[in-house]
């Protein structure tokens, strides 16, 4: 990447402490030399795997404010690319989706992804119960990347996730459902299968040219580390922007993301370790390739 960086629009949510949202997302994507633009759709003391936690949450109301005035600036048409994480409520996902198109208005080039932050396996939906619908009835086919981790996959679809070729269904019924014209790319993360090597995790993508696997160790960070799924999300993005190939994407992205937790166990941490792991954004010291396999 040379010359002017490229903009990222980022609506996620922000905590003080700690990485998650925004917090886990855009100090990365700057890493990799893009220019983020972040609002917070909340703003928290640090992430609510604590427990307990201090800070708002901001209407939706806010996030269009936020946007009016960006717009205002002229500065759309340079923008690249939309990212949205964690919504919180009804009227966050209309005003995301608003943002999508006001941004693609200006730029019809700009790409949208879509991390459906609705739950993971082990804690169930974590988000508002309308929120699952709303996200699939309204931010999904507007979407030309979608992020989701194994449970928000078989939640979107409503089918089970458990085999490498019933993870390939689910991603291509999930891709009939997204913007028509886009590169409809399916990014599921953290799937666990039968078949797979033991003590291993895996990431599957999914587009019109085919499909690939990265396969990575397992670390046994107990609890999981919250914040991961926001950091590939950013990342794979990140890289497919300036790759425009998604098993490339899926390579680099996933080997920063082994990087980066790699130094989170060794620091024993409950927090990622993102600033201390930058250099794994860049250049990841150990490279897990991508394996065709559709």
């Amino acid at each position: 990447m040379t010359g002017t960086p490229q903009n990222i629009l980022s609506i996620q949510s922000w905590v003080s402490f700690g990485h998650v949202g925004n917090a886990a997302a855009v100090f990365p994507l700057q890493r990799l030399g893009f220019e983020v633009w972040a609002i917070h759709t909340v703003q928290f003391s640090n992430h609510t795997g604590y427990g307990a936690w201090t800070g708002a949450v901001f209407p939706p109301e806010a996030v269009a404010e936020l946007i009016d005035g960006i717009e205002a600036r002229g500065v759309l048409p340079g923008c690249g690319a939309v990212l949205s994480g964690y919504m919180g409520s009804e009227g966050t996902v209309a005003a995301v989706v608003d943002a999508v198109r006001r941004v693609r208005g200006a730029n019809p080039g700009a790409l949208y992804a879509c991390d459906p932050v609705m739950g993971d396996v082990g804690r169930g939906v974590f988000v508002r119960p309308e929120l699952p619908d709303l996200i699939a009835a309204q931010a999904i086919p507007e979407a030309d990347i979608v992020t989701p981790n194994q449970f928000e996959l078989e939640l979107l679809t409503g089918r089970t996730v458990d085999t490498l070729e019933h993870a390939l269904e689910a991603a291509r019924a999930l891709r009939e459902r997204m913007r028509a014209g886009g590169p409809r790319v399916v990014l599921l993360t953290s799937l666990v299968r039968s078949g797979a090597p033991e003590n291993s995790i895996e990431t599957l993508v999914v587009t019109d040219d085919g499909a690939w696997l990265c396969r990575t160790p397992l670390l046994p960070l107990d609890p999981p580390r919250n914040g991961t799924g926001d950091a590939i999300a950013a990342l794979f993005l990140g890289h497919y922007l300036k790759t425009g190939q998604a098993a490339q994407a899926l390579s680099l992205s996933m080997s920063a993301l082994f990087g980066l937790l790699s130094r989170t166990h060794a620091a024993g941490t409950r927090e990622i370790q993102l600033v201390a792991a930058q250099d794994e954004f860049v250049k990841p010291a150990r490279l897990f390739e991508a394996q065709q396999v559709g």
